[in-house]
């Protein structure tokens, strides 16, 4: 077997930052099951299957982050694919639904994310070419 290829610093804050995303899908999923708890008619049963979905989401979110932090470079493509469907619901934070603020935030963390997982050392680390 070949030597292993160091992670580059660029890599490991994009893990950093999409364990934050990860975390946020947590942190939603937790206000989704308090708002269950005190939600008193209606379909509550349907606040619970949110909250899982939340729930499983941010663990595989995490679980990326996690892969990228270790150095395992098949996150990497997951980890983009995240961002480019969160740069869409910034899209949608920002033009439909009109929370300006809160799309452009969300876009500029998805895209310095982006730009730090294709950086050239953050490329050559995922085809496994060495840094002299």
């Amino acid at each position: 077997m070949g030597e292993e290829v160091a992670v580059p610093l660029s890599v490991r804050i994009a893990g950093v930052l999409v364990g934050i995303e990860g975390l946020a899908g947590f942190g939603y999923a937790i206000a989704v099951l308090v708002g269950a708890f005190t939600h008193t008619r209606g379909a509550v049963g349907n606040l619970y299957a949110e909250a899982g979905f939340f729930a499983v989401m941010g663990a595989a979110i995490v679980a990326v982050a996690v892969g990228l932090l270790r150095g395992q470079a098949w996150t990497r493509t997951p980890a983009a694919v995240l961002q480019l469907l969160f740069i869409g619901i910034a899209w949608y934070v920002f033009g439909p639904s009109g929370q300006i603020a809160v799309g452009v935030v969300t876009a500029i963390f998805c895209v310095a994310t982006l730009v730090l997982l294709f950086t050239r050392p953050a490329r050559a680390w995922a085809i496994g070419l060495r840094q002299e």
